[in-house]
């Protein structure tokens, strides 16, 4: 049987088709190339290009290829873009999984595992996020995911399709052995845009507010390495394949590091004292977020292994020296 994987030649999917590649899986990549790479696609996985929300393409990729099960990334992912553009928010991330799940529930699927965001539980009060804390968003980007979940929660109700929720925080770094990273253009992630200003990409870095009600008053993020979050997949689509129960689990370390203490470890790691401003707050960011961890360590037995920011930082800056190489 085969993998489909949508989005597998963006930042996460690349990364998780890897992963399912490594463990001998067959893999199918269906990617519009909009944010992504060819060259981010794994050597040994078939490339579709099309849109996810192309129900008869899906169907097709289905049929020919025998697929069982489909891993969604394909979405928009810009916090404070979605604030500017909502409706292309619900398009991309809303609209399109509910013509996916409907091209796969028609076609019988069994197992469905849907990229979602710790951005669906809102402004906390600087409390690890649990997953049965009520959600309560606070940007267009987390109501497009959350909306999806339901989708998909109702779906499953109705149809009986096995699936998992992964609620992502901060995703960083890249493959340790090179094969892929973060490359979508312009940047808008923290370790990434530090690691193109320590490689003179940028004349200097924003800090988007130092007023929060943290420590040093920037930002507090779980940041988990990408690598790991490729893994957490591959575990969860063995617990559903095992016949489990539906599945929502948080994905993160259950700790967390100020934008102020990331880019002193991107200075440190790169050996550059590079610029930085302080920029007014972005809309839509909220003061903290933390991962409650413990249901996807417990369930899925979820081992992290790059729980290290230096390390993060480290495969991070690799990545984008070979960008720079190919003049990204």
């Amino acid at each position: 049987m085969t993998v489909l994987v949508t989005g597998g030649a963006g930042y996460i999917g690349s990364h998780t088709a890897l992963a399912l590649c490594d463990a001998g899986e067959d893999v199918v990549i269906l990617d519009d190339l909009s944010t992504g790479f060819d060259f981010m696609v794994p050597a040994r996985a078939t490339f579709v290009r099309g849109d996810v929300a192309d129900e008869a393409l899906v169907g097709s990729l289905i049929t020919t290829h025998r697929i069982e099960a489909v891993l969604h990334f394909a979405a928009q992912i810009v916090v404070s873009d979605s604030v500017v553009r909502p409706l292309d928010y619900y398009l991309a991330n809303t609209t399109k999984t509910r013509a996916l799940l409907a091209a796969i529930t028609r076609a019988r699927i069994r197992h469905f595992i849907f990229s979602s965001t710790a951005a669906v539980y809102g402004e906390r009060d600087n409390e690890p996020l649990r997953e049965d804390m009520a959600p309560a968003p606070i940007n267009p980007y987390g109501r497009s995911k959350l909306m999806s979940e339901w989708m998909l929660e109702d779906a499953a109700a109705a149809t009986g399709l096995s699936f998992a929720i992964l609620r992502y925080f901060n995703v960083v770094g890249a493959d340790p052995h090179g094969r892929s990273g973060e490359t979508t253009l312009p940047a808008t992630h923290l370790v990434k845009l530090a690691a193109r200003a320590a490689l003179g990409k940028h004349p200097a870095l924003s800090v988007f507010g130092t007023d929060y009600p943290t420590p040093d008053g920037s930002c507090v993020r779980d940041y988990v390495h990408v690598s790991d979050l490729a893994q957490a997949h591959v575990a969860a689509l063995t617990h559903l394949r095992r016949g489990a129960a539906p599945l929502k689990v948080n994905c993160g370390y259950g700790h967390g590091f100020s934008v102020l203490e990331v880019i002193d470890v991107v200075k440190r790691v790169s050996g550059v004292d590079f610029a930085v401003k302080i920029a007014p707050r972005r809309a839509g960011d909220p003061a903290v977020l933390i991962a409650d961890n413990r249901r996807i360590t417990e369930i899925l037995g979820w081992t992290p292994q790059y729980d290290d920011l230096e390390a993060i930082v480290a495969h991070a800056l690799e990545w984008e020296r070979q960008l720079v190489a190919r003049n990204l």
